[in-house]
């Protein structure tokens, strides 16, 4: 029970103070971090909602996305319709027989197909000290009881924009009748176009127009012409170029969409004055608020948590959270009887830059190379044959043939950086969608503060044709960024690269190194970034001097800014993370933050750890051969651990003890997913599935 307050006594008996003090007003007003007009729009639920823009269950699940009238240009509300669209289908798998329509989506658990009628609020906001605008929004639901109110918050996933986490806690937030508050983190698309000088518009509209954009890049114009000279056709984007370190703030960000969320409340539902003031009667003290929302996302919602002092939420549920835990080796992590692993809590950079130098190699290992799915389709074997042979030449891997040197990647991967083997099958697939490349060069550029000038390893951002030389954006692609782009190129049409390629700047994919004579996928680049995560010489192991050690001291420090505490102030937690996570490696994100949180509130935490075994990143991938039959969708359990806090807060029924869960996989796209291959977080698991601290040590059943 959060406790009541002078300004909760205020509010409610009516009488008309200007305020209680200047934290804690009793009139509603318009929180000083919101810059210019909130915009405000209402959805019926039949012609356009706030869950699916009007594409209902069905439309979501189509293969054929919504099309612009005007491809050139689209309206405000054709680019949401196909920004919730793309965002949704990103996130969730909508293939049939995945469970999407039977154990999830829009649809499940209510009557129609999935509409939600209500309000929507969008607005820009600033965190002091960071030049970065962070969009926010709020969607308020017509089912919103005023009498029992609630919130959920839903900051986007990886780096995408403010309709990120539409399908995750959106859904589920909408469906239990909660407002629903998103931000995009300071993320997001955010693409300056620097040819013609044309950026997004909070609604996503161009504009190349002094006017409040999502982020252009602090050029002047003579400055944007002599780049433009020497690089032209490329684009800055949001997160990489912003030269603010956005995670950093992203806690922030969360909490500060909890005071819009309960501005935009008390707008609509506080109780009007006679001097057309409102007073504020929902507030944190009678709102259950549940901090969610799943990858960067849940990242964000935990640095929330940590960072609450207010006493805005009142619990955590987050699934395979991206989250840097402060690295404390007087504990370590074991998993069945294998090693005891004390070299955890790597950060994102650390491993990201492993798998970008590594992973175009260890594809080819005859451990994997056959087995894993789609390998040969998106990883072509003489590209991982070239990378091989690159990175034999300076001494980084080991063996006369390329199956001995690809054998050799893989060991490093998994024994040196701790990478789970049952990660192994999908991390070919994830270099091949340049997953850990476009992580390695948009967080290295992030974490030092890096400029679109400063070229970051000699990496750009460009659309490219099909020889990988660079070229202008098509217009109608660029006038779809808005709504197509995932926030981290490759996206949209717009790509990594490489200008010291041989020959000309080349997408980083196609590039061959200087060092090299074949194409090698730019590793000279690639070991550019590892140097700048490990602070050293990747080949000799050198310190780093001049310009490139001072890179890695502001990349270090920019580390050190996101770390994690662990300390959740004794709020109930649940976490929920698949066990083959190929993006976000589980002991350097999850388990180690369940070992940190037991360091730091002992026998207090209200932190439960649910790993689930066959599950994953990305759901998406599900609908895949080779990977739908071996994987289940961990989208169910997150909708589960936040049934499970829901029940926590509101019934008061304990959370389930840490286990793990054994889930099964359909074996054969053939068969339907259902309920039997996705047994529940149990109240009483077995001894044998139980996570348990031992001593100095986290216990992971095998």
């Amino acid at each position: 029970m959060k406790p009541i307050t002078l300004c909760a006594l205020i509010g409610a008996s009516g009488m008309l103070l200007t305020a209680c003090n200047d934290r804690n007003p009793a009139f509603n007003q318009l929180p000083d971090f919101i810059q210019g007009d909130v915009l405000q729009h209402d959805y019926d639920g039949i012609t356009d909602d706030l869950l699916t823009a009007g594409l209902g269950a069905d439309g979501l699940a189509s293969a054929t996305a919504p099309a612009f009238a005007d491809p050139l240009n689209p309206t405000a509300r054709e680019r949401r319709r196909l920004a919730i669209y793309n965002n949704y289908r990103a996130l969730v798998d909508t293939a049939p027989g995945g469970g999407y329509g039977e154990l999830f989506g829009p649809h499940v658990g209510v009557t129609g197909d999935g509409q939600v009628p209500g309000e929507e609020f969008l607005a820009l906001m600033s965190v002091p000290g960071s030049p970065v605008p962070v969009t926010v929004m709020v969607q308020v639901p017509a089912s919103f009881n005023v009498d029992v109110p609630c919130m959920v918050t839903a900051p986007s996933s990886g780096s995408r924009g403010v309709y990120g986490a539409i399908g995750t806690a959106g859904e589920w937030g909408l469906k239990k009748q909660c407002a629903v508050v998103y931000t995009d983190k300071g993320t997001g698309t955010g693409a300056h176009n620097l040819a013609n000088n044309q950026a997004q518009t909070l609604d996503g509209d161009l504009t190349d127009q002094d006017v409040p954009v999502l982020f252009r890049a602090p050029l002047t114009d003579t400055q944007r012409g002599d780049f433009n000279a020497q690089w032209p056709d490329r684009f800055a984007w949001k997160h990489a170029h912003s030269r603010a370190n956005p995670e950093a703030d992203w806690g922030r960000h969360v909490l500060q969409s909890v005071e819009f969320g309960f501005y935009v409340l008390n707008e609509k539902f506080g109780r009007l004055l006679p001097n057309g003031k409102r007073l504020k009667t929902i507030k944190p003290d009678n709102t259950l608020v549940i901090a969610s929302s799943v990858s960067n996302g849940g990242g964000a919602s935990i640095q929330a948590a940590e960072q609450d002092q207010q006493g805005l939420i009142d619990g955590v549920a987050v699934s395979e959270p991206n989250v840097n835990p402060v690295v404390d080796r007087s504990f370590s992590i074991r998993q069945g009887e294998g090693p005891e692993i004390t070299e955890h809590s790597r950060s994102l950079l650390d491993y990201t830059t492993a798998l970008a130098v590594y992973q175009g190699c260890a594809n080819q290992a005859p451990a994997i190379r056959d087995l894993a799915p789609l390998n040969g389709a998106f990883n072509p074997p003489a590209i991982g044959q070239n990378i091989c042979q690159s990175l034999a030449n300076k001494g980084l891997v080991s063996g006369a043939t390329v199956d001995d040197q690809a054998t050799d990647a893989l060991r490093i991967l998994n024994e040196e950086f701790a990478i789970q083997p049952e990660q192994n099958l999908l991390a070919p697939l994830h270099f091949g969608l340049a997953v850990a490349q476009s992580i390695s060069m948009t967080y290295a550029n992030a974490y030092s503060r890096s400029g679109v000038e400063d070229r970051l390893c000699d990496l750009s951002l460009a659309a490219t044709d099909g020889s990988g030389a660079v070229i202008p954006l098509a217009p109608a692609a660029e006038a779809a960024l808005f709504s197509a782009s995932n926030g981290i190129p490759p996206s949209a049409g717009v790509n990594i690269v490489y200008d010291q390629a041989e020959g000309q700047p080349t997408n980083l994919a196609a590039s061959v190194s200087p060092s090299s004579s074949l194409p090698d996928y730019g590793l000279d680049a690639l070991l550019c970034l590892r140097a700048l995560a490990q602070g050293t010489h990747p080949e000799t192991g050198a310190e780093l001097t001049g310009d490139a050690a001072a890179l890695a001291d502001a990349v270090a420090s920019g580390i050190a800014e996101v770390r994690a505490t662990g300390n959740l102030r004794g709020k109930p937690a649940v976490f929920v993370t698949g066990r083959a996570d190929a993006i976000l490696p589980i002991n350097h994100t999850s388990r180690p933050y369940v070992g940190l949180n037991r360091q730091v509130e002992g026998s207090g935490s209200g932190l439960r750890y649910y790993e689930i075994l066959n599950a994953h990143h990305l759901d998406v991938l599900n609908g895949f051969p080779g990977v739908g039959d071996r994987y289940v969708p961990l989208h169910h359990y997150y909708f589960q651990a936040l049934d499970l806090m829901w029940a926590h807060l509101t019934e008061g029924q304990p959370l389930p003890p840490s286990q793990v869960v054994r889930a099964v996989p359909r074996g054969d796209l053939a068969n339907p997913l259902t309920e039997a291959n996705l047994p529940p977080v149990l109240p009483v698991p077995a001894d044998a599935d139980r996570i348990i601290h031992t001593g100095s040590q986290l216990r992971i059943p095998e």
